[in-house]
């Protein structure tokens, strides 16, 4: 008699990568943009809260302008996270089908939202100000982007 167990694939390392880098841009994209189309705000405030993080409260606007040494840290600190949660999604998402992939992967980005915006905020105060419809739009069309981009190329390599 043969016993068989059955195990889960195993994460895909590179598939995660791509994933990580390409919602990582989406998302920082939205932000930038929605917040100056629909708010009239600077588009550089949401780098700016990012580089906080490392840099402190001293960076944040005002003024909301373009800061080389500020964006770079920004997209340290934002693309470093993207990565880690990508990373951690790929256990969530291994083996799953393209479009199931990117549902949960939307599920995935309001959770980061809830997480980030209600409690790290214990943590980073700053980032009671970020709380709204456009963080929520933006952090489930990560998410969402993270699933199919991570999905799509893991489904390729097999």
């Amino acid at each position: 008699m043969h016993d068989s167990i059955a195990v889960a694939p195993r994460i895909d390392a590179k598939a995660a990568l791509w994933a990580a880098i390409t919602a990582g841009i989406v998302f920082m994209m939205l932000e930038m943009i929605m917040v100056a189309v629909f708010m009239g705000e600077s588009p550089w405030g949401p780098p700016r809260m990012i580089a906080a993080i490392g840099m402190g409260k001293g960076v944040l606007p005002p003024p909301a302008t373009f800061d080389t040494g500020i964006m770079m840290v920004a997209m340290l600190i934002h693309f470093g996270l993207s990565v880690i949660l990508a990373f951690l999604f790929a256990f969530i998402a291994r083996g799953r089908a393209v479009g199931m992939a990117t549902m949960i992967g939307a599920a995935f980005g309001l959770v980061v939202y809830l997480v980030n915006f209600y409690g790290m905020t214990a943590v980073f105060p700053w980032f009671a100000m970020g709380r709204g419809w456009i963080g929520i739009f933006a952090h489930v069309m990560y998410g969402a982007v993270l699933g199919w981009v991570y999905a799509l190329i893991a489904r390729r390599v097999r």
